[in-house]
């Protein structure tokens, strides 16, 4: 096991107590190292800015070192130029998934109506309610942490969060108006999922990260909605393993969206986007 931060074990003067020493960045950093903290030096910069005492600055070392996820240690992650609450076991925004925003103001430069599916932390909706003036954006996931998370991000941009399961958690009134759909929805296989990081694997909810047996089970039932929630011309977007786009871009085309696929090579992210025809019904 990796060993934790040492602190003073007494204090050197009566007025000096250990538990008000501040912990100095070196120690810090060499704490983090011995964990295997890549990034130990960078690490230790924000956990001791974000602690308001030396106890807590601990606290947040000792966490880290048993292999908290850094976002849920400091209890927040940056995202698209926000800074999202994020509470321990709610999934981590990935940077990877700016790309996604990206797409969806692409698409959709000025959106009114906006609906985050296993929204998570509201990453996604809190990001695109900031770059879209005035737009209706909700959320909605599964999960209640990740709804208490949401519902706080959103509100700072006028969003709306909503627990339930996917469009059963939506206010009727949206059927048909929605312009941009995020949906990022879990997409590992089952049997990959051991195989993920510690990080994710033993501190992320597993709803948000197990797809089921190919990785496309929660995306086939997103997508046997879309048509019914989308305006016509509205678009889904999607994020995806790169070995399974080809079989995902399939389950999009046949709810009957036009599909296509945008890379990011940097960022090693793939984004299906499925618009749906001005015309036409659903297959």
């Amino acid at each position: 096991m990796p060993p934790t931060p040492a602190t003073p074990s007494t204090p050197s003067s009566p007025a000096d107590p250990p538990s008000r020493t501040p912990l100095s960045s070196a120690r810090v950093v060499s704490a983090l190292r011995a964990a295997g903290c890549v990034f130990a030096e960078d690490e230790a910069e924000l956990i001791l800015a974000t602690a308001r005492c030396a106890e807590e600055a601990a606290s947040m070392v000792d966490r880290r070192v048993a292999g908290l996820p850094l976002e849920q240690v400091l209890g927040w992650a940056r995202f698209h130029g926000l800074r999202i609450t994020v509470e321990t076991g709610v999934f981590v925004p990935r940077r990877r998934t700016e790309f996604l925003v990206d797409q969806a103001l692409a698409a959709a430069p000025e959106a009114g109506v906006v609906v985050d599916l296993c929204c998570g932390s509201g990453a996604l909706g809190a990001a695109l309610a900031a770059a879209l003036d005035g737009a209706e954006v909700h959320a909605a996931d599964i999960d209640p942490a990740a709804v208490r998370c949401a519902r706080r991000n959103l509100a700072a941009v006028g969003g709306r969060a909503h627990q339930g399961d996917l469009y059963d958690a939506l206010p009727a009134g949206l059927r048909g108006r929605v312009e941009v759909l995020t949906a990022n929805v879990p997409y590992v296989p089952t049997a990959e999922v051991p195989l993920l990081p510690a990080e994710a694997r033993d501190h992320e909810p597993l709803v948000a990260l197990d797809g089921g047996a190919d990785g496309l089970d929660v995306l086939r039932r997103v997508a046997a909605g879309a048509h019914e929630w989308l305006a016509p011309g509205g678009c889904l977007l999607t994020e995806t393993g790169e070995h399974q786009a080809a079989a995902a871009g399939e389950v999009l085309t046949r709810a009957g969206l036009t599909t296509r696929l945008a890379v990011s090579e940097e960022l090693y992210a793939h984004v299906l986007i499925g618009v749906r025809p001005l015309t036409g019904v659903r297959p």
